[in-house]
């Protein structure tokens, strides 16, 4: 039986990942009829990155969403999808993140800042510590999360985590719950944001959770945007309460050209490049997931849709 697949992307995005997933497909024996216009009621399975909202509710036959996207607030906040979902995690998305993470994390362990604007000549040989004296504090450890932690303690730092649940992971210190919160904080001269985005973590880093770091903290967000009350770290940059934030993810994306993150002296703005799916990594883990549903078993990286993600 020939599946009908329906891809729900992103205007022109089709024809960079129609070949990669009709080649996964193929690899793991599935029958599989990519398109953009099959009638809703005759898909099997649906491959879901749009740009904007998508009623999903005439898709009443279709036994899966498969996202493209680690993130799935979007997703999940629409009232139409009452079919299940599952979320993107493959090797890609993990060392992009990976890569974007540890680059920014020496970035400001080291200090290059100082030595890549610096205007005015003039010798200054202060040499950073060893990363072995360098505090990291990843807040999130799941697939992403963990790895960043563990790419992290590799390279010798003293690296810290927080989850909702406890996590262990070797060469890390792993907190969780309300009551590991603080601790995690107090931990993070550099802090990673790898948290979903849910009404619990909305705004998570304010005013009083930006008071448990250190003085001259660092902060890095490539997790979400919503994850951060802007006004609030404004204020702790203003003061130089916390030293710098760069941050790749924002409430509103593309993040307006008026926004005060732009001209800050303390911010740098990188435009949510951190981890990006690509198509020849993730077509397989799509196809794989049909394929698990076809033999009647539970697919990977099912969302909940209580929890949020």
């Amino acid at each position: 039986m020939t599946l009908k697949v329906q891809m729900l992307l992103a205007p022109g995005s089709c024809a960079a990942w129609q070949p990669a997933l009709q080649a996964a497909c193929d690899a793991v024996g599935l029958d599989a009829a990519l398109a953009t216009d099959h009638a809703p009621g005759a898909v099997d399975y649906v491959v879901y990155a749009p740009h904007g909202p998508v009623d999903l509710s005439a898709y009443e036959n279709t036994k899966l969403v498969q996202g493209l996207w680690a993130g799935v607030e979007t997703i999940v906040a629409n009232p139409t999808l009452t079919q299940p979902y599952a979320r993107m995690v493959d090797d890609g998305l993990r060392e992009g993140m990976v890569e974007w993470v540890t680059g920014h994390v020496l970035r400001h362990h080291l200090g290059m800042d100082q030595h890549i604007t610096q205007v005015t000549p003039g010798w200054h040989p202060e040499a950073p510590p060893l990363a072995r004296n360098r505090r990291v504090t990843v807040l999130g450890l799941g697939a992403l999360g963990a790895a960043c932690a563990k790419t992290l303690a590799g390279l010798n730092f003293k690296v810290a985590g927080w989850s909702r649940t406890a996590k262990k992971i070797a060469g890390v210190t792993c907190f969780s719950g309300e009551s590991g919160l603080e601790d995690a904080l107090a931990h993070g001269d550099i802090l990673v944001l790898l948290l979903p985005a849910t009404p619990a973590t909305e705004g998570l880093l304010g005013p009083e959770t930006l008071a448990m770091l250190p003085k001259d903290a660092v902060i890095l967000n490539p997790g979400r945007g919503a994850l951060i009350d802007d006004d609030a770290l404004l204020a702790a940059l203003d003061t130089g309460r916390i030293a710098h934030a760069t941050l790749d993810t924002f409430r509103v994306e593309p993040l307006p050209l008026d926004h005060r993150y732009w001209t800050h002296a303390r911010v740098t703005v990188t435009p949510h490049i951190a981890s990006e799916t690509r198509p020849e990594t993730a077509a397989p883990i799509v196809a794989d997931n049909i394929a698990r549903m076809e033999r009647g078993e539970t697919p990977r990286f099912l969302v909940d849709k209580t929890r949020g993600y």
